[in-house]
């Protein structure tokens, strides 16, 4: 079970996920490592249990086991110079994760609650990212994120944190030729979707393990609790 993951320290549960072939590449294991949760959760008692957790107005942080399942999803397309886009970035844990694995590149991380994306910021100069925030190389912004960010796309790589009825085509559009999408689909029965989009702009999706995210809404209905 993935909650047996959970360890003392963020070394600890890296090494858990890693033994428990959750965590199965070695550059997933070394950027999750580079990367304390403490600095992203709330409660810090709690930062290194396998669970997801509250960040308050709503929202949450996933799991660990299903960040790290999506980025080995995602994995074939993030390396140097790379685009990715998270979708509903939350605490900014992920942005921080994948921006190791894409030297180079750019990580763009949207979240429609301001204050959420400010205290993101916040979590990843904490945790030693200014100068990529100060380069661009990590942006942290506040929009819709089913629209995308179309200022900097087209993305090799988009990975959505919560569950949308049905896949955004403004996100599929904004996936690169060749591109990868893992994102959650539906509202009472969930499943991650893997959506390949190949050189010719041909769209295929993969349905991997059923999941249970909070919703992909706007602003005002995520503040009220939906």
């Amino acid at each position: 079970m993935a909650w047996r993951c959970s360890g003392r320290t963020n070394a600890d549960l890296i090494a858990n996920m890693h033994a428990a072939r959750i965590i199965t590449a070695d550059r997933v294991k070394e950027a999750m490592t580079k990367v304390d949760r403490a600095n992203y959760v709330m409660r810090k008692s709690d930062a290194y249990e396998d669970s997801p957790q509250p960040i308050g107005h709503g929202a949450t942080i996933s799991a660990p086991h299903m960040h790290a399942h999506a980025i080995e999803h995602l994995l074939d397309f993030l390396g140097p110079g790379k685009r990715v886009l998270d979708v509903g970035s939350g605490s900014g844990y992920l942005c921080a994760v994948l921006h190791h694995l894409v030297p180079g590149g750019i990580v763009v991380g949207v979240d429609h609650i301001p204050k959420l994306v400010d205290w993101s910021v916040e979590n990843l100069r904490k945790d030693g990212m200014s100068s990529a925030l100060d380069k661009g190389e990590i942006v942290m912004v506040t929009g819709d994120g089913r629209k995308g960010y179309s200022d900097l796309a087209l993305y090799d790589a988009i990975h959505v944190g919560a569950a949308a009825p049905t896949i955004p085509q403004q996100l599929i559009d904004q996936l690169k030729s060749p591109g990868r999408m893992f994102i959650p689909v539906g509202t009472f029965a969930q499943q991650i979707m893997q959506v390949d989009k190949d050189e010719n702009g041909e769209v295929t999706k993969k349905d991997l393990m059923g999941v249970m995210y909070v919703p992909l809404t706007d602003a005002e209905r995520q503040e009220r609790g939906y």
